[in-house]
């Protein structure tokens, strides 16, 4: 009797000690030797059953149950992307702020290097004796001593020599003179000249 309780998968171990992965113990006809060619699992499982454990498939749009589009991941996802999004943007605008600053006084620095490039130029040229002469002949109409000088006054040429005044022509007061005049005038003083 113990024989065959062995074989039912009673309580006693199966003649090799092995178990199945079910944990029950191998029964005894799966002790039997397996022909040369055949799987070993052949016979323990038999067609039918193995076709009536698939599931069919199912076409797209049948009517079974789909995934839903937006899931607790993707919100979550997205979220997150949002956060570090706002998070970068105000350290992001600050560099970018700092860059373009530091462009301006790039520039604004090589401006000022070329205006100082220039001014030491220009004091160079003052420094030269030739250069200032120059420069109060045209700017102060200065003459130097035997220098012809021309007065071009409301089209009219006026000539002399350096350091003298020409004389004014009969009638012509100089300014000065007529100045005290008209104040003379005004005052009641004396009478106008005719």
């Amino acid at each position: 009797m113990s024989a065959a309780r062995g074989r039912r998968g009673g309580s006693g171990a199966a003649p090799s000690g092995r178990r199945r992965a079910t944990g029950r113990p191998l029964s005894g006809a799966a002790s039997r030797p397996v022909p040369a060619g055949s799987r070993s699992g052949a016979g323990i499982r038999p067609e039918s059953r193995r076709a009536a454990r698939r599931t069919p498939r199912t076409a797209p749009g049948s009517g079974a149950p789909r995934r839903p589009l937006v899931t607790g991941r993707a919100v979550l996802l997205t979220g997150l992307v949002l956060v570090l999004l706002l998070t970068l943007a105000g350290p992001l605008r600050q560099f970018l702020a700092g860059r373009a600053e530091l462009t301006r006084l790039a520039a604004e620095g090589t401006a000022l290097d070329q205006r100082v490039e220039q001014l030491e130029a220009q004091l160079e040229r003052q420094s030269d004796p030739d250069y200032r002469t120059r420069q109060a002949r045209e700017r102060l109409a200065y003459v130097l001593p035997g220098d012809r000088l021309v007065v071009v006054v409301d089209g009219d040429a006026v000539e002399g020599d350096a350091g003298t005044v020409p004389e004014p022509a009969d009638g012509d007061l100089p300014w000065y003179e007529a100045l005290v005049q008209s104040v003379a005038v005004a005052d009641g003083d004396e009478e106008p000249d005719e």
